[in-house]
């Protein structure tokens, strides 16, 4: 790529996780299953909270906004990736790039948001039982999802303005198996620094702020339940925070996990290995983890799969 030869390309090349022809049938039978297992697991959870009346609760409003944000989060990267591998052909456009990384931003941001609200509801639930119908009311909980929405979008709109300033070589591989806003920052042929740091602060304020939020959230969950007398009164008030401690934990853990990789080996294909952890493997755990450990969401499944 010469720096001499800039303008407003037309497309990228993705080189996703390996050029070897003889691996690239065990790569699309993987991704497929993962993908199927994830689209299904979480349409069986919304299709349970919604036909039991029972699981019309904050709780389970919260937890069918993540599966079908799961199910979007992975649909703007896996199938694209698929399609690649069954043409053999690795281009994607410039302007399905930049909308891919759009929603990618849009449902991880999401993620995160609808993570630190159902914090927020464990919360009032355990250390404000008596007050809990009162205080997450049906307006309230309409408002969070509404207001985490408008907030990703927004986060996600920005990065994408920023990126189209940006100018790049006529050729541009990425190493990765989907336009992610860090590769095409480290791309790009133009001054990236606005880029980084736009980047970094809304890491810090929303990513961090969020974390910060849900340990805070869970320190007074845990200062409540160590003031329960009854050793079942604790472990049933533990017992509805410990899916969605799963959930927080294999998150953030994936997410973490991606970026000190990336950091440490200074390796595209290691970030992009990384990766799959938070953007396929996390969204096709979060149905089982919430089905296993969720008495009420095995009964509602149990009842739709016509099993006594």
């Amino acid at each position: 790529m010469e720096p001499g030869n800039i303008t407003r390309i037309s497309k990228f090349l993705l080189l996703g996780f390996s050029e070897r022809p003889e691996l690239q049938p065990l790569i699309f039978g993987l991704f497929l299953s993962m993908y199927l297992i994830t689209v299904f697991g979480n349409l069986l959870i919304l299709l349970a909270i919604s036909s039991d009346s029972h699981l019309h609760t904050p709780m389970y409003f919260f937890l069918a906004n993540l599966s079908f944000v799961d199910i979007c989060f992975t649909s703007t990267t896996v199938p694209k990736m698929l399609w690649n591998i069954q043409t053999q052909n690795k281009v994607i456009t410039y302007e399905d790039c930049i909308t891919q990384m759009n929603f990618f931003i849009t449902f991880a941001g999401m993620d995160d948001f609808l993570l630190s609200v159902m914090a927020y509801d464990r919360f009032v639930a355990i250390c404000h039982p008596l007050q809990y119908t009162v205080i997450m009311n049906p307006w309230l909980c309409g408002l969070l999802v509404l207001v985490s929405w408008i907030t990703s979008v927004l986060h996600s709109l920005v990065h994408t303005l920023m990126v189209l300033r940006l100018s790049f070589c006529t050729e541009v591989v990425i190493p990765h198996f989907f336009c992610e806003l860090n590769q095409m920052i480290q791309l790009a042929s133009s001054d990236t620094f606005l880029n980084n740091v736009v980047m970094y602060l809304a890491a810090m304020l929303l990513g961090g702020g969020l974390l910060v939020w849900i340990l805070y959230s869970y320190s007074k969950i845990v200062s409540s339940i160590r003031g329960i007398s009854s050793a079942q009164g604790k472990y049933k008030a533990f017992s509805t925070c410990a899916s969605h401690l799963s959930v927080v934990s294999l998150f953030y853990c994936a997410s973490l996990g991606v970026y000190l990789s990336s950091a440490a080996t200074q390796s595209s294909r290691s970030s992009a290995t990384a990766s799959v952890m938070y953007t396929v493997v996390t969204p096709m755990l979060n149905p089982f983890i919430y089905s296993l450990r969720n008495r009420d969401i095995k009964r509602a499944l149990k009842r739709i799969l016509g099993i006594q």
